[in-house]
C-alpha cells in the first residue's frame, strides 16, 4: 500500500493541487478515480468517506489511515511532513493562511465556477457566468500585481500557497484565458514547472478507473 491514497479525477483542479504536492515531494501515492461526472461522489459509499460529498479526499496511510477533505486541509496537512512547502515562521504563516483563504474564496471559487459553466454545461454566456467571470477577472489582476517584483506568493521560495493556487492554472482555454495578458503568472507558472518532479494534470491524474 501507497502511503497516501488521493481519491480524485482529471477534470479537478482542486484534486490537482495535493497531487501536484505529492508530486513534487517524491511521495509515494497512489490516485483511486472518482466518476464524478457520473454522480459516484453522491453515492453512499463515498459519502461515507466524505460527508460533503466533494473530491478530493486524502488518506493518510501513514497516520492511521487519517482521511481529510478541502485541498487547503490536505496541503497544510502535508506541509507538516514535507516541510520544503511549510511556512518557516510566525509571518510566513500568516502569509500562507491568507492566500489560501483568499485562492478558495475569491480566486478558485470564481475561476472554477466560470469553468464548470462555460466549458462543462455550456452556459457562459448566462448573468450567472459572466458575474463568476469578471470576478475571475479582478482575483487574475490581483495575483498578476502581487507577482510584480517577486518570484512566489507567500514567501522567497515555493510553499503550499502557490501550490494551492496553481490548481486550476493549466487549463486556461477552458475559462477564455490567454496567461500572455497576465505576465507575472506566466513566468510564475513557468517556475512551477521548472520544479523537480513536476507533472501536468493530465500525468498524473485519473480519467477512469483503470
Amino acid at each position: 500500500m501507497a502511503d497516501y491514497t488521493l481519491h480524485c479525477f482529471l477534470e479537478s483542479g482542486n484534486a490537482y493541487k495535493p497531487a501536484l504536492m505529492l508530486q513534487l515531494a517524491g511521495a509515494d501515492w497512489d490516485a483511486a478515480f472518482v466518476d464524478f461526472m457520473n454522480g459516484a461522489n453522491r453515492s453512499p459509499e463515498f459519502r461515507a468517506l466524505n460527508e460533503m460529498g466533494e473530491v478530493p479526499v486524502l488518506i493518510d496511510h501513514t497516520q492511521g489511515d487519517i482521511v481529510i477533505s478541502q485541498s487547503g486541509v490536505m496541503l497544510w496537512h502535508l506541509a507538516d511532513r514535507f516541510d520544503q512547502f511549510a511556512a518557516r515562521n510566525a509571518e510566513e504563516h500568516r502569509e500562507v493562511l491568507r492566500w489560501l483563504l483568499w485562492d478558495n474564496h475569491k480566486f478558485t471559487g470564481n475561476l472554477a465556477t466560470f469553468r464548470f459553466m462555460h466549458k462543462f454545461m455550456g452556459k457562459g454566456e448566462t448573468p450567472e457566468a459572466q458575474f463568476a467571470k469578471a470576478r475571475m477577472i479582478q482575483a487574475f489582476k490581483l495575483l498578476n500585481r502581487r507577482l510584480e517584483e517577486r518570484e512566489w506568493v507567500a514567501a522567497d521560495r515555493v510553499t503550499i500557497a502557490d501550490l494551492s493556487l496553481a490548481g486550476y492554472c493549466f487549463w486556461p482555454d477552458h475559462y477564455e484565458t490567454d496567461w500572455n495578458d497576465y505576465p507575472n503568472i506566466k513566468a510564475w507558472l513557468g517556475r512551477i514547472e521548472a520544479l523537480p518532479n513536476f507533472a501536468r494534470p493530465e500525468d498524473i491524474l485519473p480519467t477512469s478507473a483503470a
